[in-house]
């Protein structure tokens, strides 16, 4: 399939979305309540979901959309797709309840249980990520500047790392895994994929996420990671799944910038 003429209308949707979570985020009028998994969801989450799943299925009427707030297809549906939309509306809920701004509506394409194409938004910042398999990873500013992203590469030996963690997560369980002998900065932010994003702009070395997220939450900065240089993988270096098991569930995992780095030595892993 060819990317490309889907790339730009993409973006434009993921943009819209953006600004109607902003709008209402401005207002601080919404509702919030409590799914059945224990994670919250607000009006903004479901104004979102709407508007990217119809504009989603107008743009490409035969590609199934995966949305994290109607993922209740079975695995004996979903298996059978070999190309269909991966979306998180609004990555961050907490963090907009919070009202701490790190938050982003995420679109993937997945073809063959693999990311091929994901958008970034983030709507108070304006910015956007983007990536198209083969094609490259980008920034692009709210001016309209376009930067080509580049994850961090590293010369000789590593004293220190830059590591995005969640700024809802128990650092204690960060840095048990971190080996002592290195200098860390820990670098907190709330949504998963800007904090991916940040590895694929060369902002930090990576981000180790410990704890529940979905498949929508990796999809697509895994495709702008890739395409930066770096990887997503779980905590046993394997790479992630989609599409492949009735819980849509991801293992904890880790986003690397320099992949020739002695991972295994400066982050204990596995489970």
């Amino acid at each position: 399939m060819e990317l490309s003429p889907l790339l730009q209308p993409v973006i434009d949707i993921a943009r819209e979305s953006g600004q109607v979570i902003l709008d209402i985020y401005q207002r601080g009028d919404f509702e919030k309540n409590i799914k059945s998994d224990d994670t919250p969801v607000t009006s903004a989450d479901l104004a979102a979901h709407k508007l990217v799943t119809e504009r989603l299925k107008a743009l490409t009427p035969d590609i199934p959309v995966l949305s994290e707030e109607d993922a209740s297809v079975p695995l004996r549906e979903r298996e059978n797709w070999t190309r269909y939309w991966l979306v998180d509306p609004l990555d961050g809920t907490q963090e907009f309840i919070a009202g701490s701004g790190d938050f982003a509506t995420i679109i993937a394409l997945v073809e063959d249980n693999q990311p091929v194409m994901g958008v970034v938004y983030g709507p108070v910042s304006g910015v956007s990520y983007y990536a198209a398999k083969g094609h490259g990873a980008w920034k692009v500013m709210p001016d309209g500047e376009k930067v080509r992203l580049s994850i961090m590469k590293h010369d000789g030996d590593v004293t220190s790392l830059s590591i995005a963690i969640s700024r809802r997560q128990d650092i204690k369980a960060i840095t048990e895994r971190l080996a002592p002998s290195l200098n860390y900065n820990l670098v907190p932010l709330g949504s998963a994929a800007l904090k991916s994003c940040l590895v694929a702009e060369g902002s930090v070395d990576c981000y180790l996420r410990l704890g529940p997220t979905g498949e929508w939450d990796t999809a697509a900065t895994q495709c702008i990671v890739e395409e930066s240089g770096g990887r997503i993988l779980d905590t046993t270096l394997s790479p992630l799944s989609y599409n492949e098991r009735e819980s849509l569930e991801n293992p904890n995992f880790i986003v690397l910038g320099d992949t020739d780095l002695p991972w295994r030595d400066i982050i204990r892993l596995g489970d």
